[in-house]
């Protein structure tokens, strides 16, 4: 028991230290796969979306640490090769100015449909963007997440291939 009370009154603290922002975005994603070999058949992209929920933590004047969890539709247009997530990216931000700022990091995803359809539970990828404050809450922002796991499973005999993903986001910040 001692130890729980330790360690709430630690997230706490640690929590309070910190200027910290939570809120909620969505976006529209256009994402595909990258096969290697090179796919033999027509291999669009998809047309999806994302929505999820972040917290930020400015390090400093101009530095932030932002984690996220967010559900994306990704994977390429044919049926057979959507892939949906639950992503948890996150990004250090770099603050340009006042409304500006960039960002990348890392990002796992965990896939939330079948299991035994071909495609690896997990996902691994970089992710890198950039935000724009439209007013002291409302922002807007473009990522690109690219994969740096192979997201079919080893015996899958289309070979290779990693989630690519352009994000056109909006959100709000509170």
């Amino acid at each position: 028991m001692k130890k729980i009370l330790l360690f709430l009154a630690l997230v706490i603290t640690t929590s309070y230290s910190f200027s910290q922002s939570y809120g909620v975005r969505a976006g529209l994603n256009v994402s595909n796969l990258d096969f290697d070999p090179d796919a033999t058949f027509e291999n669009k992209h998809r047309n999806g979306f994302a929505i999820g929920f972040f917290a930020e933590y400015d390090l400093s004047s101009s530095i932030a640490l932002a984690p996220e969890i967010q559900y994306s539709a990704e994977g390429a247009k044919d049926r057979d090769l959507r892939v949906d997530y639950i992503q948890a990216p996150i990004l250090v931000k770099f603050k340009i100015g006042d409304r500006l700022s960039i960002g990348a990091g890392p990002m796992v995803g965990v896939k939330i449909h079948e299991f035994n359809d071909g495609y690896k539970n997990f996902g691994f990828s970089g992710i890198g963007g950039l935000e724009f404050m439209i007013t002291d809450e409302i922002f807007i922002d473009a990522r690109y997440s690219y994969g740096l796991s192979n997201i079919l499973d080893d015996n899958n005999p289309m070979g290779e291939a990693i989630n690519t993903n352009i994000q056109f986001g909006i959100g709000i910040k509170i």
